[in-house]
């Protein structure tokens, strides 16, 4: 049987989300920032009564921050763990089948590509990365600061 996937834009780049994991696309309509949280944690969102974290894939990167982060940006809604997520994304272009199983990348990438993806597929629209949205949403491997209260 062959994946079906949901080509998108991130970070300049075009990848893949694996259908199964993107519950649906959507325009954000506000953003609201947390203060403390991991740097690729743009903010919360709602949606239909559901509040979304929203994660910035070119921080879960290491790549920058996302363009267009405020109203209107396009963004995947995934549910992992039974928690709501909206990935940032540049654009969402097509649908289409996955024609292998994903390979390792063995080309060197800008980023955390890498760390970051299932694989390289060939689809009908050329090889394409597979992200890993499990890991976007975990993002990079940063030190969390450590909070102490002055006595």
């Amino acid at each position: 049987m062959r994946e079906l996937l949901v080509v998108v834009t991130l970070a300049g780049r075009r990848i893949a989300l694996r259908s199964r994991d993107v519950q649906s696309v959507i325009a954000l309509d506000v953003m609201t920032p947390v203060p403390c949280a991991p740097p690729h944690v743009a903010g919360l969102s709602g949606l239909r009564s559901r509040v979304l974290t929203v994660i910035d894939g070119r921080r879960a990167l290491d790549l920058g921050d996302t363009e267009q982060r405020g109203a209107g940006a396009p963004a995947a809604v995934i549910i992992h763990e039974s928690h709501s997520y909206a990935l940032l994304l540049d654009e969402v272009e097509d649908v289409t089948e996955a024609w292998s199983e994903p390979e390792p990348v063995r080309a060197r990438m800008d980023g955390n590509w890498a760390a970051m993806s299932h694989g390289l597929v060939e689809t009908a629209l050329g090889p394409l990365l597979v992200a890993n949205v499990a890991a976007l949403i975990v993002g990079p491997d940063h030190e969390i600061p450590v909070v102490t209260d002055a006595a």
